[in-house]
């Protein structure tokens, strides 16, 4: 094996490690969805739309908990050590979650889980970003989105194979009372343990990032880390380009530098492209698939069924993006996603308007994840891991995440009540305007990333 062969094995390997984070983000996220027609009914909450928000939403509270605290956290104690804190979260709320008997510790233990998402969400990312070469810097990134998909498909394929277990029930009564309504659920949230208890050990064999350490003036180790990474002849010009992109900044960071001239500009392009992110509309349906497959005729058995199919779909169209993200770019994918999202809204909203049921309605669902997926998804994150300066990475990218997450409460939360009032057509019209919205905002906003180190994409945009 070649020298170049194994420092890519290498990054290949610490990448997947860090983004086994993202792995535990995506089950943890989506389970939720499958196990809702059985823990309403055990919990009793089925008729009382707040609370069915609340149980889907309170995770959020976590997730915006966990950004809070990992931007100042990352830059004192590093990347490393609160990922494996947040893998000790999922392993907690894992088991929690699904020995929950009252509602009240239900909630909890997911908030728990919601801040081990708020860490892995901002921290697996730049993690990898600041350990990769700029050249292949989109793909490795992508890594992460493509073990959150894999996370999302597991979840949809455990709460299938979980829920299959039984004969299809009808009525709440019949639900509540059968295996999947007593225990059926449960398991749902405790398979999650296993890759849990995995991203735990395993974290412990990855090195520090790099860049933190230059922060930290701790050169030889930056030097010994790079070298495993890229060689000794690019470690030696990547350790100048780091150590002259922080020369002139002090050692601590406070929210104060987020508004200085030159980067300002750029916490607010990674603020609005986060909470665009989220409400482009996809997570709804994976959050409310059952009530939006209903709405086409559907009954629960065929609903796991198709969140699986658009969950192979995801998973399908983000190795797609992997493969596109260093050659077309950043910036030309999330136009087209933006898009093609805003007109597969505008004719889903209308077919719902008109009363279509049934494969059509399946198909500009699958339609819009594999838009979605080869698009925004991955490079969102793609872009806000890599347009943040070195001396506030991390306390940016916990802003932006926070945004992320904080919009996504939102839509999760409100998202019942919205449905409700507009139904289904109207709220497919207005995801379709917001990202109308979206496109116009990237395409004069944000800057072509491709092929750019982090400390040249610095002094492009700042």
């Amino acid at each position: 094996m070649n020298k170049h062969k194994s420092k890519g094995l290498y990054i290949l390997g610490i990448s997947l490690i860090s983004a086994l984070g993202g792995f535990l983000f995506g089950y943890d996220w989506v389970v939720i969805g499958g196990a809702k027609p059985f823990y309403e009914q055990f919990f009793q909450i089925a008729d009382i739309p707040h609370l069915q928000g609340w149980a889907v939403s309170c995770a959020l509270i976590g997730c915006i908990l966990g950004t809070v605290i990992s931007g100042a956290l990352s830059d004192r104690y590093g990347r490393k050590k609160l990922l494996i804190f947040s893998a000790l979260l999922f392993l907690v709320s894992a088991i929690g979650t699904g020995a929950a008997n009252w509602f009240a510790p239900f909630v909890l233990y997911r908030i728990l889980g919601g801040i081990g998402i708020g860490l892995a969400s901002n921290l697996s990312p730049m993690y990898i970003a600041e350990i990769s070469p700029a050249h292949v810097r989109g793909k490795f990134v992508s890594l992460n989105q493509l073990t959150i998909v894999i996370g999302i498909l597991a979840a949809q394929v455990a709460n299938w194979v979980i829920a299959d277990t039984m004969e299809n029930e009808i009525t709440g009564v019949e639900i509540l009372n059968s295996w999947n309504g007593q225990m059926g659920w449960r398991w749902m949230f405790w398979a999650e343990a296993i890759p849990a208890v995995l991203f735990f050990g395993m974290m412990w064999m990855v090195p520090e990032s790099p860049r933190w350490l230059a922060r930290r003036h701790e050169h030889d180790k930056v030097n010994e880390i790079l070298i495993k990474i890229v060689g000794e002849g690019y470690a030696a010009k990547a350790i100048v380009e780091i150590e002259n992109s922080m020369k002139n900044e002090a050692e601590e960071v406070n929210f104060s530098a987020l508004f200085k001239p030159g980067v300002v500009g750029v916490v607010i392009i990674g603020v609005v492209l986060a909470a665009f992110q989220q409400w482009c509309g996809i997570n709804v349906i994976f959050m409310y698939a059952d009530e939006i497959f209903a709405a086409a005729g559907y009954n629960v058995s065929d609903m796991l069924f198709n969140v699986i199919i658009i969950g192979s779909v995801n998973l399908l169209f983000t190795l797609l993006a992997m493969f596109t993200v260093d050659k077309i770019g950043r910036k030309k994918l999330m136009l087209a996603g933006s898009a093609g999202l805003a007109v597969i809204y505008s004719i889903l909203g209308t077919f719902y308007y008109l009363g279509f049921q049934g494969w059509p309605m399946l198909v500009l669902v699958v339609l819009s994840i594999a838009c979605y997926a080869s698009t925004l998804a991955p490079i969102t994150w793609v872009v806000l891991s890599e347009i943040f300066p070195n001396r506030i990475r991390g306390l940016a990218m916990a802003v932006a995440t926070f945004s992320l997450w904080t919009a996504s409460m939102l839509l999760t939360f409100f998202f019942p009540i919205i449905n409700n009032a507009i139904q289904a057509s109207g709220s497919f019209w207005l995801f379709a305007v917001i990202c109308f919205s979206g496109f116009f905002f990237i395409k004069n906003k944000l800057v072509e990333t491709k092929g750019k180190s982090l400390e040249e994409i610095e002094k492009e945009i700042c």
